[in-house]
């Protein structure tokens, strides 16, 4: 019996023993296999990377970031960039409002039908109103309809083999549209249009215009909430960029590839008050003076390549820099203002420095290589270096990590001084953009708010992520009495979420686009945090009852900054006097302005409708029902003809098709412009015949060219109907994913170390075991 629970244990042992050695073989094979695995996929990307770049417009997700319309091609994941034969935006300022209207010319090279993804930037207060399309022979305008009705008409339309258009949100300041339908050799004319409002601070205006879409990161999806609400027993993981395919666009390496997009853009300027100086700080412009108010600016050169914003700035001629505004409009029976006044400066000067705690966050991820960490550096080293001996102060630094330099808030030393701009210029950007940890730990670990001093958090970034929203929540709910301060660095930083970032923190935004304005800029932002804010402010009507006025609630303000409110009244004629209180400190601040003393304005109801939209959307967490929410955005948008998260302008045939049967043919046949279109910068003039016996125009020889060679590579289909298949298949490959692969290639690292240690520790128990194995019998 003993013999027979021997020999029982020691089989046991042996099959113990196989199966250690199998599982530590299949580890080691497994090892290898990823090794290999991994190299081969890095040989297929170094060979496929040439062959991207043979051909200009033939880019992979992660590729392009302008505003680009965007064919599949016969290499899935690959997509065709449509020739760009001209950009062209035309800014007409009329005192406190702009009206931009920006049309592009495309062309679709192929023999086939195609359809197209067009990615484009607008700014992040843009009330976008118009979409007009010329497709061939088909004239297009959009329709405002509710986003997924939207969405659905397009694809009726689409699978009908209609012309139609989609443009759709994705953000404030990213939108969308779709093309369908584009048929062989077709030009395609997009116009888009949108309201704005100029932007003012410390006496100087400005506008801008984004000319490239920042790839953006986007955190993996993490479970924030459980919710077992299906029935089937789990939850899913909570996605903190819900529309990341959306947002993610193609970008050209810049050292394999020329520039492109070129841009032509013209701003008509009436200031209304005499004006003094007028810049552009990114582009040479030429500026033509109409009167002592009026001014017309223009690239130099009539074109440039799309890749920085556009930014022009404008002051008053001295000592007539207005003080003050009140313009209305009135719409369908109602008055809509727009009210701007700037409070005196009154700083106390027997008041004592105020005592401060100030948190500088510092991005340095792979985005904010180049130029954009050489102006945070000196940027964030002359911030530290105006520190008073009083304050305190810490330096966060973050990519797909997080450094706190000291552990905690340290006195403003010389001593500390001197390390902590050490330490920053010391940086280097490379990684990720997780920006949520070090937010979290500078708005929750940093300060008290027992010892009375004034805590700031200054970030400087280029924002670009793609979870914006994740970011407002942490600083609506873990802000206390901290003022968070946005500094956006870059030739094109993500303004929306720094500007809503800026106002949910009760701070201020701040840009620089280059080391000339550090300086400058800087010291405007010093003033800020050096002086308290004016609180409390609050407007209210006179004999009248708005029916609402934005923003609410109004924000903090700061030295040189204005009040500037919109305001939607009641029907009937509007009468008495708009008031607008504030306080700095325990000093009171008030003004008034007669209503029937404003002057006419254009536009005033989409810039009211466009910033209550921001309001909902910014404390959308505070609604117990966002079905509600929805409904409440889609009601404003849809009266004001606005594009919003959840309403989207469709565009279907307003003209004929071609009869059946009918034979297309290459003649160019007259057509009647539909009223209000204004296409004639963009498609230019016609070019002369060329004279008999005259030699080839090489010049335009090559585009040809390069029209035939990028058409061999589209995957156009002899039908529309094979289109939308070919659309359809594209669509399953997702479009730029602007995160780095440091994450994946961690994991991927941990995992080959693991399969390696697997295979390790299982062949030293299998040789442990087989030299301890003793079977009866077999001595």
């Amino acid at each position: 019996m003993f013999l027979e629970d021997e020999f029982a244990t020691e089989r046991l042992r042996v099959r113990r023993v196989a199966i250690s050695f199998l599982i530590a073989f299949t580890a080691f094979f497994a090892s290898i296999m990823m090794t290999a695995g991994l190299v081969s996929v890095a040989r297929a990307e170094e060979a496929a990377a040439p062959k991207a770049t043979q051909l200009a417009g033939l880019v992979r997700p992660n590729d392009v970031n302008s505003g680009s319309l965007l064919f599949p091609s016969k290499d899935p994941g690959f997509f065709i960039e449509a020739p760009r034969l001209k950009t062209d935006v035309e800014m007409d300022v009329s005192g406190p409002v702009a009206r931009v209207k920006v049309t592009q010319r495309f062309q679709n090279p192929s023999k086939g039908w195609v359809e197209g993804t067009y990615v484009f930037p607008l700014p992040e207060n843009s009330a976008v109103d118009e979409l007009k399309m010329q497709i061939g022979d088909r004239f297009i305008e959009g329709q405002i309809k509710p986003r997924q009705e939207a969405h659905e008409i397009y694809e009726q339309a689409k699978a009908e083999g209609k012309k139609a258009a989609l443009l759709e949100q994705q953000r404030p300041n990213i939108f969308t549209n779709q093309v369908a339908n584009i048929g062989p050799g077709e030009t395609i004319v997009v116009q888009i249009e949108y309201q704005q409002a100029v932007h003012q601070s410390g006496g100087e205006f400005s506008l801008r215009f984004p000319m490239v879409v920042a790839p953006r990161y986007n955190p993996a999806p993490v479970v924030q909430t459980v919710e077992f609400n299906n029935g089937a027993g789990f939850a899913v993981p909570t996605d903190p960029v819900p529309n990341r395919d959306k947002i993610e666009a193609p970008v050209l390496d810049p050292r394999e590839n020329a520039k492109i997009n070129p841009v032509a853009l013209t701003v008509n300027l009436k200031a209304g008050f005499p004006l003094g100086d007028v810049k552009s700080a990114f582009h040479d412009v030429d500026i033509k003076q109409d009167g002592d108010q009026n001014r017309v600016i223009s690239l130099k050169g009539e074109s440039v390549p799309a890749d920085k914003d556009f930014e022009l700035t404008w002051k008053a001629a001295p000592g007539k820099t207005p003080s003050a505004g009140l313009f209305r409009e009135v719409l369908d029976g109602k008055t809509y203002l727009l009210a701007f006044v700037t409070p005196p400066a009154t700083p106390d000067a027997s008041a004592a420095p105020l005592k401060r705690e100030v948190i500088f966050v510092i991005d340095n991820s792979g985005s904010m290589s180049g130029e954009s960490i050489a102006q945070a550096k000196e940027s964030l080293a002359l911030a530290i270096s105006k520190l008073g001996a009083d304050d305190r102060f810490n330096v966060i630094r973050f990519d797909d990590t997080m450094t706190d330099y000291f552990g905690g808030l340290v006195g403003a030393t010389p001593d500390n001084r001197e390390k902590a701009i050490a330490y920053v210029r010391g940086l280097t950007a490379d990684g990720g953009t997780e920006m949520l940890p070090a937010l979290e730990d500078a708005l929750r670990n940093q300060g008290s708010v027992a010892n009375g001093a004034l805590r700031q958090v200054v970030f400087l970034t280029d924002g670009a992520i793609g979870n914006e929203q994740q970011l407002f929540m942490e600083i609506t709910n873990n802000r206390s009495d901290a003022r968070v301060f946005t500094i956006g660095i870059g030739s094109a930083p993500n303004s929306y979420f720094m500007t809503k970032a800026a106002e949910l923190g009760r701070g201020t935004f701040t840009h620089i686009g280059s080391t000339d304005q550090v300086a400058t800029r800087m010291g405007e932002l010093f003033a800020k945090l050096q002086n308290p804010a004016m609180t409390d402010i609050a407007a209210t009507f006179e004999d009248t009852q708005a029916s609402d006025i934005t923003p609410n609630p109004m924000p903090d303000l700061y030295t040189g900054e204005p009040v500037v409110l919109t305001a939607e009244l009641p029907t009937g004629k509007p009468a008495g006097k708009l008031q607008i209180t504030g306080k700095t400190g325990a000093q009171p601040w008030r003004v008034e302005m007669d209503i029937a003393n404003a002057a006419d304005g254009k536009g005033l109801s989409k810039l009211w409708a466009r910033r209550k939209i921001d309001d909902l959307e910014a404390r959308a967490y505070e609604r117990q029902d966002p079905a509600a929410l929805d409904k409440d955005v889609e009601t404003i948008a849809m009266a004001h003809h606005l594009v919003s998260r959840v309403t989207s302008l469709v565009a279907i045939d307003v003209t004929p098709s071609r009869p059946d049967g009918q034979p297309a043919t290459s003649t160019r046949l007259p057509l009647n412009l539909p009223d209000g279109w204004d296409f004639d910068k963009v498609m230019g003039e016609p070019a002369a015949p060329a004279p008999a016996g005259s030699a080839p125009d090489h010049a335009m020889a090559k585009p040809q060219m390069e029209f035939a060679a990028l058409a061999n590579q589209m995957a156009a289909a002899p039908t529309p109907a094979a289109a939308n298949l070919i659309a359809q298949r594209s669509a399953s490959v997702k479009l730029p994913q602007t995160a780095t692969l440091a994450d994946q290639q961690i994991m991927q690292g941990l995992t080959m170390l693991l399969a390696a240690l697997a295979a390790a520790g299982g062949f030293a128990i299998w040789r442990r075991r087989l030299r301890g194995l003793v079977i009866p019998g077999g001595r």
